[in-house]
């Protein structure tokens, strides 16, 4: 866990030092990070995370790599669907919300064909890979 921890922290140092882009294995992926308010500490929780657009929503998913169980920052939405986002240089409040049924099966058909690694995902997973779309607060 200590790892996966510094390595998002070196991902969110990188992302924010050059204005929401970074190099490596996420070169050329749009990135964004979300700050979740954790499900039982109540703190503040940062997840850089790929994203896609649909229209003027975000989308995201709960992959964790195909693990059999959703990320952390999934939880937290769940119990606080208030969270920030930030995107490039922007910061913004959004809401998060669980998509479904045949909006789920569009969203996450979307961003595989972009990132087509979110399909490998969900082939190594039983479980149905969530999709949650994150919607600016005005």
């Amino acid at each position: 866990m200590a790892e996966w921890n510094d390595f998002n922290n070196q991902l969110i140092a990188e992302f924010r030092a050059n204005s929401g882009v970074v190099g490596g294995q996420f070169a050329g992926t749009p990135l964004l990070i979300l700050a979740t308010t954790g499900a039982k500490s109540g703190q503040s929780r940062l997840a850089p995370l790929a994203f896609d657009r649909d229209g003027e929503t975000f989308v995201i998913i709960a992959s964790k790599g195909g693990a059999p169980t959703n990320p952390d920052w999934f939880h937290n939405i769940k119990a606080n669907p208030e969270v920030t986002v930030e995107v490039g240089t922007e910061n913004f409040q959004a809401l998060a919300s669980e998509a479904t049924g045949s909006e789920r099966d569009r969203l996450f058909d979307q961003v595989v064909a972009k990132m087509p690694g979110f399909g490998e995902y969900q082939r190594n997973t039983t479980r149905l890979i969530s999709v949650v779309t994150l919607t600016r607060i005005a």
